[in-house]
């Protein structure tokens, strides 16, 4: 991704196959360590898992839906098999307000 115009945020929404629990913790190491990679970068906005176990939740800046969906798509838990589907739609933060730089 272009780091120039990191200004869209994008909504990943996957939602856990049948065997999604099971094959969660041998894949979470590989899977928080591209998410960490994306906060270092200051792209990852928030992320984890719904409370009913029923998949997680990641906002991410990235310039296209194109590339959410290309990080998506190469995370371990889809290739692995965690997630049975994803849901990939642009995101628009209002609240709260970003801080203000001093």
């Amino acid at each position: 991704m272009a780091r120039g115009s990191l200004n869209v945020l994008f909504a990943i929404i996957g939602t856990d196959g049948p065997r999604g629990q099971a094959l969660r913790p041998g894949l979470r190491a590989a899977h928080l360590a591209r998410l960490e990679a994306l906060e270092r970068n200051g792209r990852l906005v928030l992320a984890g898992p719904f409370a009913d176990g029923s998949g997680s939740l990641i906002v991410i800046a990235a310039d296209s839906l194109d590339d959410a969906r290309a990080f998506a798509e190469a995370d371990p838990y889809v290739t692995g098999g965690v997630f049975q589907a994803l849901d990939i739609r642009p995101f628009v933060k209002v609240l709260p307000a970003s801080p203000a730089i001093a």
